[in-house]
């Protein structure tokens, strides 16, 4: 069964900027900002399984964070056909979906909402979702703008992985925090691997692709440059990116 189906799916979107103080001016005249268009992905095609478990590579501005945002429903593709089959836990941008100003309890309950559990759900597990995270009574009545990324990281994963996901989407959050909480992350990713959850994993560390995904897409310049075998594919990426 397919989780996750793109067909030639292109990402447009334009950047509004002045780049000197006379196009500023001249904006300011024609009240029009000047645009830049971004081909974010072209064309891009893949599936994935449910119970598959993918790895996301490239550079800065390859694309990764666009795809992911559209298996999200953060966003839409310009063209093409997406298909999403499965509750979508996202762990794309560090506390997104949390409100700096109200307290990691509450916030829990928001994200949780968020995610599509109920308030009852969330009241069955936020004894576990709030020992996972690791956070002190104090800080689970803190308001989350007062944070450290670590402690962000730590609630916003414990929140996605307590939802009962299909499709579970990390975007190199795992990069924040202490070795031992990641590594604690990653053996619970891992049994969300047995369980055949859905996961696509996108980072920057070759031996944590290698390590946990057997299967992974090389994003270049927006388009797929490979998909296949991980050690091949980052293999292929180390080369190109010397």
């Amino acid at each position: 069964m397919t989780a996750i189906l793109f067909d030639q799916v292109d990402k447009e979107y334009y950047l509004h900027y002045q780049k000197t103080l006379k196009e500023l001016a001249q904006a300011l005249i024609s009240r029009n900002k000047i645009r830049e268009q971004i081909h974010a992905l072209k064309a891009v095609s893949f599936s994935v399984a449910k119970g598959e478990t993918v790895g996301i590579i490239g550079k800065n501005g390859a694309g990764k964070s666009t795809l992911l945002k559209l298996i999200a429903g953060v966003s839409r593709p310009t063209r093409g056909e997406l298909k999403i089959v499965g509750r979508v836990s996202p762990l794309i941008e560090l506390g997104s979906g949390f409100h700096p100003e109200l307290s990691g309890k509450e916030n829990i309950f928001l994200n949780g909402a968020i995610l599509g559990l109920t308030e009852k759900a969330i009241k069955e597990r936020y004894d576990e979702i709030v020992a996972f995270s690791e956070l002190k009574e104090t800080f689970i009545d803190m308001p989350v703008k007062q944070y450290s990324s670590g402690m962000f990281m730590r609630l916003a994963f414990s929140v996605a992985i307590h939802a009962n996901p299909d499709i579970l989407l990390v975007d190199e959050i795992l990069a924040v925090g202490d070795m031992r909480f990641q590594e604690k992350c990653i053996k619970k990713m891992t049994e969300f691997k047995k369980k055949k959850i859905t996961i696509v994993l996108v980072s920057h560390s070759i031996q944590q692709i290698n390590n946990f995904c057997p299967r992974t897409i090389y994003l270049r310049d927006g388009a797929v440059r490979f998909d296949g075998n991980s050690k091949e594919a980052t293999g292929l990426y180390s080369k190109e990116s010397t």
